[in-house]
């Protein structure tokens, strides 16, 4: 399985629009790698905490080590 790099996992957060209001534009965005129990629990290699510059909507995203978005809380 090929593991994507923080940058390819930043650029898929950014490239998927915010859930509440559909803008594409984030004043917060922070990836870091999944925990031990997030990657053997959800299959998640990347979280990212996303902060919408529009609405003000606070989101999280996981993103497998392909590059498919697993989930948006």
């Amino acid at each position: 399985m090929a593991r994507i790099t923080r940058e390819r996992a930043e650029r898929i957060a950014r490239g998927h629009a915010c859930e509440n209001c559909g803008e594409y534009s984030y004043k917060k965005l922070a990836v870091k790698p999944a925990s031990k129990e997030e990657r053997e629990g959800v299959d998640v290699a990347w979280i990212a905490s996303k902060t919408c510059g529009v609405c003000g909507a606070v989101h999280e995203m996981g993103i497998d080590a392909e590059g498919e978005i697993i989930y948006v809380a």
